[in-house]
């Protein structure tokens, strides 16, 4: 039987020699490189995100923007509160409701830097008609100012004390005798009280909400102050956003001020957040005793 054998073209022998098989090699590579390029060049020229920019630091993303109303005169302040919480009628009226009057003692007065020297050395100089404090507790520093005003004659003065009155988890443990109804910590049954028995319920009234809250709703109704306390939370953030909203509810150049400016904290908590604070509004930190002060506010 003959053999056939068949000769291939000169083209394709050329395919299966090694030399070929590197240069098909190299041309892969090369097309897959160009394409993948050509494929991310889009997202190169035209970035789905923009790119990041230099940001301040979160400090600058506080903005308080509720618009403070039309500003009421101090003699109507009282009324305006009482209208606006108490729906017309004074919290004092028929006080101590029955639930709760058997659990209050006659007197129980405890605060801290209550009665130190800058309350007198303000309302001296100040003579506020309107004082608001920010941080009550059961009331020793606003019965403090108040016996301040009355001794110097200034009978009209207004203090509004803002603060929950739920104290913080655990205080308790320190203030037993605060009682506890189904829940409900008595705080703010035991501060009316203490104001009752000390004679102010004409000069005292409490704003019984967060500091947040009810400094963003004084500020709507066009309450002002020429005195600001601010003692109620003692940490950075909480400080920093109370002194921020306060500012707001101050009368130009009327006086901020308050406490723990001195703790163990050091400049991680109150001083810190009223340092900057200063720094920014070019203001001058003064400093009485545990007290800090800032004069002459005005900012926008």
């Amino acid at each position: 039987m003959k053999e056939y054998h068949h000769r291939l073209p000169h083209n394709i022998q050329f395919l299966k020699t090694r030399t070929a098989y590197v240069i098909i090699l190299l041309l892969t590579y090369a097309f897959g490189y160009f394409s993948a390029y050509h494929y991310r060049a889009p997202s190169q020229q035209t970035p789905l995100t923009p790119p990041l920019r230099a940001v301040k630091c979160a400090i600058d993303s506080f903005r308080v923007t509720t618009r403070c109303g039309d500003v009421v005169p101090a003699e109507l302040i009282r009324k305006t509160v009482i209208d606006r919480i108490f729906n017309g009628t004074s919290p004092y009226i028929d006080f101590p409701p029955n639930h709760a009057g058997k659990f209050l003692r006659e007197k129980r007065i405890k605060g801290w830097g209550s009665n130190g020297a800058v309350f007198d050395n303000l309302i001296r100089r100040v003579k506020p008609k309107t004082i608001v404090e920010i941080g009550s507790f059961l009331g020793a520093s606003a019965i403090h100012m108040a016996n301040l005003t009355r001794r110097l004659g200034l009978t009209e003065t207004q203090i509004l004390c803002v603060d929950d009155f739920r104290g913080w988890p655990g205080f308790r443990d320190r203030f037993k005798d605060v009682a506890l109804v189904n829940g409900d910590v008595l705080l703010l049954y035991q501060f009316m009280q203490n104001v009752v028995s000390s004679g102010f319920a004409g000069t005292i009234l409490p704003v019984p909400f967060s500091t947040g809250s009810g400094l963003e709703k004084l500020c709507e109704w066009g309450v002002k102050a020429d005195l600001v306390e601010i003692d109620a939370g003692h940490d950075f953030n909480s400080a920093w956003a109370d002194i921020n909203r306060a500012v707001r509810i101050l009368r130009p150049g009327g006086v901020l001020f308050g406490h723990d400016y001195f703790t163990a904290a050091d400049n991680r908590g109150v001083r810190r957040a009223v340092n900057l604070f200063a720094e920014i509004n070019r203001l001058k930190v003064k400093t009485d005793g545990q007290h800090w002060v800032l004069d002459s506010v005005n900012v926008n």
